[in-house]
């Protein structure tokens, strides 16, 4: 076993690890035990009784988070050239189609959402193979896909996110950073777990939501009550 360094002791002495606590609470817990020098960010697992090996149990969707996440969205709009001015002046940082293609075709893939129309997926579909593995690829159920790539911006600047479940049952979701103050973090968690709660697959048998956690970046993590969610 590692050695557990001197500050994640002084976390771990900060809250009890047996204890399942209220939403409302391990907010709170979350910014005591949290030390790092730069500002962490604020993340919520969620275990789900699906399997999502099966089509009908695939939980995913998006979210529009009451404050944001915190941190600066790099978005890439891949379009044509009457759906450029539109683009930017959303707020996007990068706009543009044949010459991005060709760059991520060469291994750039240095932004956090792609997002374009349906004419031009199939020049987009060609990229799978490189922005799939690294959750960059558009889809029409998440809102990247779409005519309306301004608003598509906006909304992804604005603290929009996508989440999907992973092959272990997991939900993994940066909600915010632990500067904001507790009650904020509460309300952007709150917020994807009550959307998660509603995507449950009518296939689904049993416990729905198994375990909640919530930590920050390098901090020790805080079981949730999944019954505090309101």
């Amino acid at each position: 076993m590692g050695k557990i360094t001197k500050k994640r002791k002084e976390a771990l002495a900060k809250f009890d690890r047996e204890k399942v606590y209220t939403l409302e609470e391990a907010c709170s817990v979350v910014k005591e035990i949290t030390n790092t020098k730069f500002d962490a960010s604020v993340d919520v697992d969620v275990r789900l009784g699906v399997d999502p090996r099966k089509a009908n149990q695939m939980v995913r969707g998006t979210v529009a988070l009451p404050h944001g996440t915190g941190k600066t969205v790099r978005v890439l709009v891949l379009c044509t050239p009457d759906k450029e001015e539109e683009a930017k002046a959303a707020g996007a940082d990068y706009v543009g189609l044949d010459e991005y293609v060709a760059k991520i075709k060469g291994g750039w893939t240095d932004v956090d959402v792609v997002i374009t129309m349906p004419s031009v997926m199939p020049k987009v579909g060609a990229l799978g193979r490189i922005l799939g593995p690294r959750g960059l690829m558009p889809n029409p159920k998440t809102g990247t896909v779409t005519m309306e790539v301004g608003k598509a911006v906006q909304e992804v600047k604005a603290g929009k996110i996508d989440f999907r479940v992973d092959k272990f049952g997991i939900i993994h979701a940066g909600v915010s950073k632990v500067s904001f103050d507790a009650k904020k973090i509460e309300e952007n968690a709150s917020e994807l777990l009550q959307t998660i709660i509603r995507l449950k697959p009518t296939s689904a048998k049993g416990t729905y939501v198994r375990s909640i956690y919530l930590s920050s970046t390098m901090s020790p993590g805080i079981q949730v009550d999944p019954k505090s969610i309101t």
